[in-house]
């Protein structure tokens, strides 16, 4: 009855290995794309197939000739992540430890990024933003779930319970510390 006849399993296929010229070629084309931290693309090089020690040959020099630089790569990352998403310095900064940014780096970053507008009124404009569909949604809850919201989005304890008190005028004794929330 014409059916199609069972297909035969393929033999996987061997990853090929990146010599220097070929991972250079890679690390170029991923960076001609996007902006990337040295250890995302030390990593994303040996997943495709570069030996560690020709990934950080290659990454390496990039960086000496200027295509790979964490310090731009955590200003640029900072600033976009707190104007266009509306991020806080506690996500940022795990954020940019994720990718391999040194603190001290990433604490210079998520200082410029909140330069122009403080944390506080990001924060605060985060949360206007927000209000009215949580107020549809469930009037009763509004002071918790904005809190929640605000934590999630990585703003501090401190300027979380003070943007939920300026914008619904309640106590939050339930947001937890500075330190519980690292």
């Amino acid at each position: 009855m014409g059916g199609r006849r069972p297909r035969r399993p393929r033999a996987p296929r061997g990853k090929p290995a990146l010599d220097a010229k070929a991972a250079k070629l890679a690390a170029i084309d991923l960076l001609a794309r996007k902006g990337w931290a040295t250890r995302e693309l030390i990593q994303r090089l040996t997943r495709r197939g570069a030996s560690p020690d020709v990934a950080h040959a290659v990454a390496s020099d990039l960086q000496s000739r200027g295509y790979l630089d964490d310090e731009a790569f955590a200003r640029w990352w900072a600033q976009a992540r707190a104007q266009g998403r509306r991020i806080g310095s506690v996500r940022l900064r795990r954020e940019l430890s994720s990718k391999g940014i040194p603190a001290a780096l990433a604490a210079a970053a998520i200082e410029a990024a909140f330069e122009a507008q403080s944390e506080a009124d990001k924060a605060l404009a985060a949360g206007r933003r927000r209000l009215p569909a949580l107020r549809r949604a469930a009037p009763d809850r509004v002071p918790a779930r904005l809190s929640d919201y605000l934590l999630r989005r990585g703003y501090p304890p401190s300027t979380v319970r003070d943007v939920v008190k300026r914008l619904i005028d309640a106590d939050l004794g339930d947001v937890p510390d500075e330190a519980d929330s690292v």
